[in-house]
């Protein structure tokens, strides 16, 4: 074949087979499918309005209690649930809900950093061992294999150990563990993706290789990794409730939501409510996201 001739071929097909395999077209089928699914499962449509609900709490938790998180009044110790005190009240006289609702703040701002964290920093480290290969690909997937060998949890106590308590060190630390699931997605895609006709193509009409990385390949290749952003969604409030509960998040009286069930298991036997409701709110945020991910995933099959 001439080389005229493959030039032509390449401009044949390089547009078609790019709009095909490009992530936007398949995100947006799998949106559609989800949204149209929604109505149809009342599981569904209840897993939307608790994290809706959720999201209200974290934007704008005025409108939904005005009491203070962090303000108790000791005469009013130890309420049960009621009208005046929703979620009752904890050992120094503070409303609960008020502080469940305060704290959805501080976990979903968390959840929202460990996850960027992971995609970004795992985006890019399965960019370079799917594109570059020999030595990149020899040592990122080392790297990968030795973080995956480590429990996560242990991983996520040394890193906040080192960089300092917090809930954006524990963010961070919950990111970095979730590193090496999306560093291994996006490879698979790039392999996948690199083969394309139109890729090749673009490689021997003379790109650069970073304008073919980023243009062709990287648009490509994200669908999937950004559908596992929301699968771990909920793997990932429960990993940041689970360092608050162990006392490596804010420190007191931050209401982060596993430092509140924390605070309330001394007191299981005469105030049940401090550690089971909380608890409650943080299983069905899991629950929801894990839910509504799962109809994303299954795209065109019956939830």
């Amino acid at each position: 074949m001439t080389g005229h001739g493959t030039g032509t071929t390449a401009g044949t097909a390089y547009a078609p087979e790019a709009d095909d395999t490009v992530a936007g077209p398949r995100l947006r089928a799998a949106w559609d499918g989800a949204v149209r699914r929604v109505p149809r499962s009342p599981g569904a449509v209840l897993s939307v309005l608790v994290l809706l609900l959720v999201l209200g709490w974290a934007v704008a938790p005025e409108w939904f209690t005005h009491r203070s998180p962090t303000a108790g009044i000791p005469a009013e110790r130890f309420r049960p649930p009621g009208g005046a005190h929703l979620f009752g009240t904890d050992q120094l006289g503070r409303d609960v809900y008020a502080r469940v609702v305060h704290g959805a703040s501080l976990s979903l701002r968390a959840t929202v950093v460990a996850i960027a964290v992971a995609l970004v920093v795992g985006t890019l480290l399965g960019l370079a061992a799917g594109f570059f290969g020999r030595w990149a690909d020899a040592v990122i997937m080392r790297l990968v294999e030795v973080m995956l060998s480590v429990p996560p949890v242990l991983l996520s106590l040394t890193i906040v150990a080192a960089i300092g308590f917090g809930t954006v060190q524990v963010a961070v630390a919950v990111g970095v563990t979730s590193v090496a699931g999306f560093a291994r997605v996006m490879r698979a895609e790039v392999l996948r993706v690199r083969t394309a006709v139109y890729v090749e193509a673009t490689i021997l009409l003379g790109s650069r290789w970073w304008r073919v990385l980023f243009r062709y390949i990287l648009p490509a290749a994200v669908g999937p990794v950004l559908a596992l952003a929301a699968l771990d969604f909920g793997l990932v409030v429960l990993a940041i409730a689970s360092l608050s509960f162990l006392g490596y998040g804010e420190p007191p009286p931050a209401p982060e939501w596993g430092a509140l069930v924390a605070d309330g298991r001394n007191y299981l036997a005469t105030a049940w409510w401090l550690t089971t409701l909380p608890s409650l709110i943080v299983t069905a945020v899991v629950l929801s996201a894990n839910r509504l991910s799962r109809m994303l995933e299954t795209r065109g099959e019956r939830p």
